[in-house]
């Protein structure tokens, strides 16, 4: 089995930060791209970041500048931390890894979410 376990999520106060985690079990994900999604109440689940396995990372409009995405290969961890955080970023954020870059479909393995909740 492959396992994505994300942590570091709560609930913070706007302008503040926050830094999650992502770890992986079961295989290596060396060559995958791994991503972040979030998904509100209510809303389609869209991409957040992604980083592929030479560390090239591309980042969506509506975070970039906030967001900031990384990974450790060597301990299948990924992170994203999140800085200037405004009410609109609350939503249960998803790891994932696949082949891919920005779709949904293009990731094969999925977290089951930690939810970050800014207050005003």
């Amino acid at each position: 089995q492959v396992q994505l376990v994300e942590s570091g999520g709560g609930l913070v106060q706007a302008g503040g930060s926050l830094r999650l985690s992502c770890a992986a079990s079961g295989r290596t994900f060396s060559r995958y791209v791994m991503g972040w999604f979030r998904q509100a109440p209510g809303k389609e689940r869209e991409f957040v970041s992604g980083i592929g396995w030479t560390g090239v990372s591309a980042t969506a409009d509506s975070v970039k500048g906030r967001f900031t995405i990384s990974r450790d290969t060597a301990k299948n961890t990924v992170y994203l931390q999140l800085s200037s955080l405004k009410p609109e970023d609350t939503a249960v954020y998803y790891c994932a890894a696949g082949r891919g870059w920005n779709k949904e479909e293009d990731y094969d393995y999925w977290g089951q979410g930690t939810q970050v909740t800014v207050s005003s």
